[in-house]
């Protein structure tokens, strides 16, 4: 492709909303347009990159059986209420009418569509197990699309969905999706982990992420480097450091005039976060309660809930804290608290001396231990872990990291063929749900992902599978185009996707917009030919340059590229 002719532009400057790498690259590389939040077009080297890693992604899905379609984007609302979802997925789910008051709603996932269709089609144990997949767009109306493609509300998205006898099954068939997803990862050139992760609105008892690592991803995991342990920070079990045990001392009030915060509190009496004692407020459906956790420790609603077995879980407002308790916000504590049920996290119990609201204003006590001076009615593990707990399984310290959701694997039973009633005949004759999967690849998401991973000062740097072109023939000046142009189309015509860069422009202007556009392999015809008769190969990654024949170029390159696979 002659550079001159492709719909193609760069930007020496990032654009002022883009705070994350991989958005202020695909910006300036010219990868895709923004035309409205969350909404981007896709220019024709972006999609290329699309289209290679939807090919990956194929080949691999062919190499376990699985089958492609397409489903509606448009769904019938019909089959969400039958699921429940209608009601219960949120307002991410875009619900309209069409011209003659039927309900419809954007496909923001395809669970009850596609068990519709398999319920309709298969009626026989003999024609499991069955997985099908799609790559389609999706759209998922985000309060705040952000980071570019890695949050929008357009996405396009790899998901399956496998249908079996029984759970039995269903487990062989998920480890061989989880092979597939690894090796699609390990072929995008992507440092990722696999895991524990919570089900959300898709539903379903099982659930694994893959995480791509990356320190401006907006996702946390829980890593431990001893033992192996990696979850999801919402659903991470941990263990807090034990705390040397100390003389109780004397609980005493102190003075603590407009300090309601943990930073406040701490810098006013000049002690740690993770000495103070913080109460926070719920309503539940069976009453106010107060929930305590260390001061340098967050509240996990999720496992709060779960621990409760409630179904409302909302933090009270401070009018009625106020009016129930009597003080402010920012100076209640466990002490005297008598008619309130106590939820205490592990945190609390190993900690001593802490520092704790007084229940007046301006006063917090001293010395507040659990056990003697209030007795939680509730214990358990209700917080978020931080760098330094210990491993639940083997004590060694966790660290947190950032990542990048890219996968989603789910094992959900009989979660939605049984609301939609689907069933087959088994082996007796007798009707059985479908025991279902489903699995997610976010394929725009891994645009971002992937160039957040390999990406230096001058711009992109693609892993060989999914680059948009193996290599680009740049001349440096007018004396070398006509040789660049026999080079190109020998390339060409050798199997070796390759850009011309015939461009009027400056030798300097073409090497920059290749290393910012990050093609693997520059072919350049310069000074070095017209005075040694050899053309320099320059690799992107290593910026390591060889000196090559003109006649020996393609084969050249064709082992290059052969070799970066």
């Amino acid at each position: 492709m002659r550079l001159s002719q492709y719909l193609f532009s760069t930007s020496k400057e990032s654009s002022k909303e883009a705070e994350y790498s991989s958005h202020k690259l695909m910006l300036r590389a010219g990868l895709i347009k923004k035309f409205a939040a969350g909404i981007y077009s896709y220019l024709p080297l972006g999609y290329r990159v699309l289209a290679k890693i939807s090919s990956v992604i194929e080949d691999e899905m062919d190499h376990i059986g699985a089958q492609r379609l397409l489903l509606p984007f448009l769904q019938p609302a019909h089959l969400w209420k039958k699921s429940g979802r209608w009601r219960n997925y949120g307002k991410e789910l875009v619900r309209f009418q069409d011209r003659k008051g039927a309900d419809f709603a954007l496909g923001p996932t395809h669970e009850e569509i596609i068990t519709q269709l398999v319920k309709e089609e298969i009626s026989s144990y003999k024609r499991l197990p069955l997985t099908l997949y799609q790559i389609q767009t999706k759209f998922r109306d985000e309060l705040r699309p952000r980071g570019g493609v890695i949050r929008a509300r357009e996405f396009l998205m790899k998901d399956a969905y496998s249908f079996c006898r029984n759970k039995e099954e269903l487990i062989s068939v998920y480890q061989k999706m989880k092979g597939v997803y690894e090796r699609i990862f390990s072929r995008c050139g992507l440092n990722y982990k696999v895991v524990e992760a919570d089900t959300g609105p898709i539903g379903g008892k099982v659930s694994e992420e893959f995480i791509a690592l990356a320190s401006s991803g907006e996702d946390k995991i829980v890593v431990c480097k001893h033992c192996g342990y990696t979850a999801k920070l919402e659903k991470a079990e941990y263990e807090p450091l034990e705390e040397a045990q100390n003389e109780l001392k004397a609980m005493k009030e102190v003075s603590t005039p407009n300090a309601r915060t943990v930073q406040e509190v701490s810098q006013f009496l000049h002690c740690r976060p993770r000495d103070i004692l913080k109460t926070i407020f719920y309503q539940t459906e069976k009453g106010l309660i107060a929930v305590l956790i260390r001061g340098d420790h967050q509240i996990n609603e999720a496992k709060l809930k779960t621990l409760l077995k409630v179904k409302k879980l909302e933090i009270a407002g401070n009018n009625l804290i106020k009016e129930e308790i009597g003080v402010e916000p920012g100076f209640t504590g466990p002490v005297g608290l008598d008619k309130y049920r106590l939820i205490a996290d592990n945190t609390v119990m190993r900690s001593q001396n802490l520092v704790a609201g007084a229940n007046r204003k301006d006063t917090h006590l001293l010395n507040v231990n659990a056990g003697r001076d209030f007795q939680p009615t509730i214990i358990g593990d209700i917080g978020f872990p931080l760098s330094g707990d210990m491993c639940p399984f083997c004590k060694s310290r966790m660290e947190v990291r950032r990542g990048i959701e890219i996968g989603h694997l789910f094992q959900l039973g009989e979660v939605y063929s049984r609301s939609l009633k689907a069933t087959f005949l088994n082996e007796k004759g007798e009707e059985d749900y479908f025991v279902m999967g489903c699995y997610g690849i976010g394929v725009s998401r891994l645009l971002a992902a992937i160039i957040e991973q390999n990406h230096d000062s001058q711009g992109v740097i693609w892993p060989p599978e999914i680059t948009p072109f193996q290599a680009i023939v740049i001349p440096t000046s007018e004396k070398t185009l006509k040789v660049a142009e026999d080079i190109y189309q020998d390339l060409k015509d050798h199997g070796v996707e390759t850009l011309w860069d015939d461009r009027d422009l400056s030798a300097g202007v073409k090497f920059n917009d290749a290393d910012l556009v990050g093609i693997p392999f520059k072919v350049i015809v310069g000074d070095t030919f017209l005075k040694e008769d050899r053309i320099e190969i320059k690799t992107r990654r290593e910026a390591k340059i060889e000196k090559v024949r003109k006649n020996m170029i393609s084969q050249r390159m064709k082992e290059l590229t052969q070799d970066a696979k």
